[in-house]
């Protein structure tokens, strides 16, 4: 599931800025702030990865709900809950369940909950194209991993100039891959059950516990 975090949104380095990749930075930081004002994010959205090579295509939906550090995340079949203390990874079709405290996890995980802040260290970042997609201005960032033995040749992270919310992501692999999150329901401040982001064991007391 670690690779699928790393497609929730983006990054930055923090030195040798040129004008172009300083306004990169100013502008990922006018998104970063307003997605710290709010209290709950809801997200729906389109996950697709393409390698015409390997002719490889396949194209499915997922959701995710974050207030704080806490996350529930759906996709493919998998259900991550993290409740600010531990991480359950639950497989419906294997009934298993992994957990792990958070002080375990791997520190270059990117998980939802830092889906504005991881780009604060490891890439390079420059201003990028703007399209009009669907009536909609987007403006794209340019994010180049420092690391040369990164799997990732660049990511693009694309933002409505109007709402400054993010649009979509796509990342180009080295392997030939293309992967892209798009954002089909941004919502925010919605009235979420208390229980959410609570695991509650009872309910997978025939699943196998992976701890």
């Amino acid at each position: 599931m670690k690779k699928y975090f790393v497609i929730i949104i983006t990054l930055i380095s923090t030195l040798g800025f040129s004008q172009n990749s300083e306004k990169a930075k100013k502008y990922l930081e006018t998104v970063s702030t307003k997605v710290k004002s709010y209290e709950n994010i809801s997200i729906d959205f389109k996950y697709s990865l393409k390698n015409e090579a390997e002719n490889i295509e396949q194209t499915t939906k997922g959701n995710v709900y974050l207030k704080g550090e806490q996350y529930l995340l759906n996709l493919m079949g998998v259900t991550r809950l993290f409740d600010g203390k531990k991480s359950y990874t639950i497989n419906s079709e294997d009934e298993e369940i992994t957990v792990t405290n958070a002080a375990d996890d791997d520190e270059g995980a990117i998980t939802p909950s830092k889906m504005l802040t991881f780009y604060k260290d490891g890439y390079t970042y420059a201003w990028d194209k703007e399209l009009p997609i669907k009536g909609r201005s987007i403006q794209y960032i340019k994010l180049t991993p420092i690391d040369s033995n990164s799997e990732i040749k660049y990511v693009l992270l694309g933002i409505d100039t109007h709402t400054k919310n993010i649009y979509n992501l796509i990342e180009n692999g080295k392997n030939g891959t293309t992967t892209t999150l798009t954002v089909n329901s941004f919502k925010t401040n919605q009235p979420l059950s208390e229980s959410l982001f609570i695991f509650d064991r009872n309910k997978y007391s025939d699943y196998y516990f992976n701890e």
